[in-house]
């Protein structure tokens, strides 16, 4: 248990202070009291009771149109009359223009010019007037202020303001005006401000509760900053949930949240895609993925501390879903609730070799079965095979030694990320043994022409013999591509560092080396 021991520090808001604040946001002037439910197959699987804050069911769909309307709700007349503008490429960008519609002001909401056209369009919807400008949330930004200074508009912080972290609080206040007993709530943090908002007040007035940050494992900006002592710039953030992609936690936050905080969980893009399974099938609630980050974190906990006869609660905090994305989350929602194994293994090419093989399997049902003739002779096949499992990891171990007592080569792809987004959807043999390559995968902003910029980026300096894309309904684009090169080729490297995109090397990436490599 967290004691409150948040103090004024240079000026800024103590715990009373914030509390006060918290009971006095005018929020129920803009958003909704939503409610709190029960979870009733996952309470049973887990031996707790799950309870789920359901803000996506504000008007918005999404927790933020509270703090943004309590910010924007304290501005003097001078300063509505000017009008406000913020950054945002999604859910704070909605509450922002809803809360200006209701209070009668302008708001300008500038976008990054690769912002999905569905959330442009819903930030029209409500009166924001969208300004697409640059292709990251970073150069959005930068105009936002150059903006606020030019035309005396104010400018309003997605998550590091004291008035904005106030108004996320009330969800606290609902949660434990619904529910007395909970034992522990589990939030989702971005930037921080959600999670800020819901500890000060719950540690102010129940301060047993135990609150706990759940951070996507690709955008944890909060566990590096607590380990470094002061808000850190992350070198790369993933952005399966985009909602809580920030690279650099609040400066307002870090100070709440390293005081506060009971723990900080994080979660993998598995984890999260079986949570908004868990929410569809529980509750038919269809959440972002970072919506149910909360969710996965809860369920993880649980499982690590063997939580039993608990009352546990999270947060859904938003569902603006691109629909395709639903493609992606359902294929790794079963890896997630590790009620799939993938493997690859190397098999006999004869006659009769693939009853065999599932023989060994005992029956377990095959879910997916890829293969193609081994490039290097020999008469063998390289199999990526998909199993179902009813036991989880013990289980998927099982499998493993299985077939390798019956003499097959295995290796278990289930954790890898190459595996599970390109290598399962292309394969069909591995390079000649004379191929000298090197393998490179990159994340790039998503927009119609982006597959063709990125190709003009890459150029012809080096002859390309390998590339798949992908692109799973996200704002980004996946590829992979390999290049005839050596290790000794120093210019590649720096030729990929000056492209300005996210990449990795997977040169030596076990799912490159079995399946695509010489």
């Amino acid at each position: 248990m967290v004691v409150n021991e948040l103090v004024s520090d240079d000026g800024a808001w103590d715990g009373a202070r914030y509390l006060r604040e918290v009971l006095r946001a005018p929020v129920y002037e803009a958003a909704e009291h939503t409610p709190l439910q029960v979870m009733e197959a996952l309470s049973e699987r887990l031996g707790s009771t799950v309870e789920v804050k359901r803000e996506d069911l504000q008007s918005v769909h999404s927790f933020k149109i509270r703090g943004a309307y309590t910010s924007m709700r304290a501005l003097g007349e001078a300063e509505r009359e000017r009008g406000v503008v913020t950054a945002s490429a999604g859910n704070h960008a909605q509450g922002v223009a809803r809360s200006a519609a209701l209070l009668g002001m302008r708001a300008v909401i500038v976008m990054p010019s690769v912002t999905p056209l569905i959330k442009v369009d819903a930030v029209r919807a409500l009166g924001g007037e969208v300004l697409l400008y640059g292709d990251s949330f970073d150069v959005a930004q930068a105009e936002a202020l150059r903006l606020a200074r030019a035309e005396g508009l104010t400018y309003v912080p997605p998550f590091d303001d004291p008035r904005v972290i106030a108004g996320q609080g009330t969800i606290g206040l609902e949660m434990i005006q619904q529910d007395a007993r909970i034992d522990r709530i589990f939030v989702p943090v971005g930037g921080g401000g959600l999670v800020s908002g819901i500890a000060v007040l719950v540690k102010q007035l129940m301060p047993a509760v135990e609150v706990i940050g759940v951070e996507h494992e690709e955008s944890a900006c909060l566990r590096a900053a607590l380990a470094a002592g002061r808000p850190v710039d992350l070198e790369r953030v993933g952005l399966f949930a985009e909602g809580v992609a920030v690279r650099r936690v609040g400066r307002e936050t870090f100070r709440l949240c390293s005081a506060l905080l009971d723990d900080v969980v994080t979660v993998s893009s598995d984890e999260v895609s079986a949570a908004v399974k868990d929410l569809f099938e529980d509750l038919r609630a269809v959440p972002e993925p970072s919506g149910a980050i909360g969710l996965a974190g809860l369920k993880r906990h649980a499982a690590t501390h063997g939580l039993r006869g608990e009352r546990l609660a999270c947060v859904l905090s938003g569902a603006n879903l691109n629909f395709h994305q639903l493609r992606y989350i359902s294929e790794r929602s079963e890896l997630g609730e590790q009620r799939e194994a993938i493997l690859g293994v190397t098999i006999p090419e004869v006659q009769g070799e693939f009853l065999r093989f599932a023989a060994v399997l005992g029956g377990r049902s095959v879910t997916e079965f890829n293969y193609r003739l081994d490039a290097g002779g020999g008469g063998r096949a390289r199999i990526f095979v998909g199993v179902r499992l009813s036991h989880g990891r013990r289980e998927r171990t099982a499998i493993v030694g299985d077939l390798e007592r019956a003499g097959y080569d295995v290796v278990d792809l289930t954790d890898d990320e190459l595996a599970k987004v390109h290598v399962r959807s292309m394969i069909g043999g591995r390079a000649s043994a004379q191929l000298r390559e090197r393998l490179f995968s990159f994340e790039f902003p998503e927009s119609p022409g982006a597959l063709m910029r990125f190709l003009e980026v890459l150029g012809t300096r080096w002859n390309i013999t390998l590339f798949h894309y992908r692109t799973d309904g996200a704002d980004y684009g996946r590829i992979l591509t390999a290049f005839e090169a050596g290790p000794e080729d120093a210019e590649l490297a720096e030729h990929m560092d000056r492209l300005g995109y996210a990449y990795h090397e997977e040169t030596g990436n076990p799912a490159a080396v079995f399946f695509l490599g010489r």
